[in-house]
């Protein structure tokens, strides 16, 4: 399988961590995002959308959406499982992944995109809704630490996809001058975790 990804962003990210915690072997293809690569020509044939994650199979077929991806590689290789291992577990995990996406991943992504020079001459940046959404960040992240006091995971005892996103969303946020802080201390906790597991380096 070719994974077309990108090593800053954070959605291929999130898949090449979820492939590496299942042990699966994908051939990653680097797409040059801040070079362009993700609008030229030939990449659209790949993906329409110009956007990374997009996952080839041998027979062609091409899979995009980074949570699509991982969740159709669950079917197939459902050990270890990170969506959960009965209903009641697949739950909690989609619901904190759910929650994640819109409260934490999304607001990141807006506050990125709003107020870092990057994004300068790729858009009109509107800096107030940034720093607006600064503020649903840090209260996501006050949120998540008042969580990961009373349990050693997002969705519960074990590691799943939900702290993937977590992990994956608040690494998004360090070039916006987003961290953690020393009010955070159980999820400061939880987050050396899961940087000491290998996946994190992917």
């Amino acid at each position: 399988m070719k994974l077309y990804s990108n090593r800053f962003a954070p959605s291929p990210r999130r898949v090449r961590m979820y492939a590496a915690e299942k042990g699966l072997s994908l051939d990653v293809v680097e797409v040059d995002l801040a070079a362009g690569e993700h609008q030229a020509p030939g990449y659209r044939v790949v993906n329409p959308l110009s956007e990374v994650p997009t996952l080839e199979l041998g027979d062609g077929t091409r899979v995009t959406e980074s949570l699509a991806i991982c969740r159709w590689l669950e079917e197939l290789h459902p050990v270890p499982p990170l969506f959960g291992r009965d209903a009641d577990e697949r739950r909690e995990v989609n619901r904190w992944i759910d929650r994640l996406m819109f409260r934490l991943y999304v607001p990141t992504t807006h506050v990125f995109r709003h107020t870092h020079s990057f994004w300068a001459t790729r858009l009109q940046q509107v800096p107030a809704w940034g720093e607006q959404q600064r503020t649903t960040v840090l209260a996501e992240y006050a949120a998540l630490d008042a969580l990961l006091a009373e349990r050693e995971y997002v969705a519960g005892a074990t590691f799943s996809m939900a702290d993937i996103v977590a992990f994956t969303s608040i690494d998004f946020g360090k070039p916006s001058g987003l961290r953690l802080g020393e009010a955070h201390a159980h999820a400061r906790r939880w987050y050396e975790a899961v940087k000491a597991r290998p996946s994190a380096a992917a």
